[in-house]
């Protein structure tokens, strides 16, 4: 901010952007690693600004959070708000992206056509298919001695779905979410409350380790999940991180799916 102040002639006394709005423009507009981002940012507005003070030396301008979308546009980043509440064949989960953590909230549904399918979508790479592929076969065992479940898999072709749709996904981390999903649509439950998970599912129901933890529990504490699971063998990395961003986060650490299941529904 002193040398963006200090490039277009202007002093801290004239423009003033306060911390909270500082916030909202790296949550809404920058939220890469570094800086870049969030100095073109105030470049943007402090450009904006110095027309005003140019018209009137004596001006001081103070921004405000309402006055970012005039300012910079529309927001690059948002929080779903669709999926507060549990539902069933929803399940939050978390990835590591290149900007950073972030959740994915996975969704499937169920189309009766008198024969099994299964179909998935949104920009998922080779591994993160194999992932689903895992998932679907996974939980059919599992439910293989309930009936009402045995019937509705011949019956039905069931769509996952990852959103955004725009955005390229890969990776094995989201095993465990698209288990989740699956199984609550099969038996008809949504989950106990919102938690958000990462986990390598195996095809023997092992919960196996990822990486990103830090990035991951940045994405929960943003989207203001106060539960996350984790496999196992991450605890020691969930240990390790600051205070500051695990603050407020309950992590339940988990080995198999059946511990998954023991955490999520009834």
């Amino acid at each position: 901010m002193p040398k963006q102040l200090k490039a277009h002639g202007l002093t801290s006394k004239q423009i003033s952007i306060p911390k909270p709005v500082v916030n909202a423009i790296i949550d809404g507009y920058a939220r890469e690693a570094g800086v870049r981002g969030l100095e073109n940012c105030l470049k943007k507005i402090i450009r904006k600004a110095t027309t005003e003070i140019v018209a009137d030396p004596d001006a001081t301008v103070k921004i405000k959070k309402e006055q970012l979308t005039d300012l910079l546009g529309k927001k690059m980043f948002s929080e779903d708000q669709a999926f507060k509440k549990p539902r069933i064949g929803v399940i939050t989960g978390l990835a590591y992206t290149s900007m950073g953590g972030a959740t994915l909230h996975i969704e499937a549904i169920a189309v009766r056509t008198g024969s099994p399918g299964f179909k998935q979508t949104g920009q998922l790479g080779k591994v993160m298919i194999e992932s689903s592929e895992i998932a679907y076969s996974y939980a059919r065992s599992i439910l293989s001695e309930n009936d009402a479940a045995v019937d509705f898999f011949k019956t039905h072709m069931i769509h996952l779905h990852v959103p955004a749709g725009a955005t390229p996904k890969d990776g094995p981390s989201a095993g465990i979410t698209m288990a989740c999903a699956l199984y609550s649509l099969a038996t008809g439950q949504p989950m106990k409350e919102i938690i958000a998970m990462t986990g390598e599912l195996t095809l023997s129901g092992l919960v196996m380790p990822i990486g990103g933890v830090k990035e991951k529990i940045i994405a929960a504490t943003r989207a203001k999940v106060k539960r996350v699971l984790l496999p196992k063998e991450n605890k020691e990395d969930f240990e390790l991180l600051p205070d500051h961003i695990k603050n407020g986060i309950s992590a339940q650490f988990v080995a198999t799916f059946d511990d998954v299941l023991k955490n999520c529904f009834s």
